[in-house]
């Protein structure tokens, strides 16, 4: 059974707007993963600016959510 000062939480929690709520949610989620491995984020790193580039260089082309949602719904029905 959830503490008050939880259910008090939860309640402020979910007055915040959808963008501050997902910003906490990152938060709360990414405290229970531990410290990060900094070599791990700075390939990370090195990866978003490989694939950055590649768009900048017109060498891919990115699509919207709905036609990723689309494909990703195409490829995964079974026939």
């Amino acid at each position: 059974m959830a503490s008050v000062a939880l259910d008090q939480l939860r309640s402020k929690a979910l007055e915040l707007s959808e963008s501050e709520r997902a910003e906490l949610a990152h938060d709360l989620v990414a405290s229970l993963d531990g410290k990060p491995d900094q070599e791990v984020a700075d390939q990370w790193d090195r990866e978003i600016l490989r694939r950055l580039q590649q768009i900048d260089d017109g060498i891919v082309e990115s699509v919207d959510r709905a036609e990723l949602k689309r494909r990703m719904r195409q490829q995964f029905t079974p026939n």
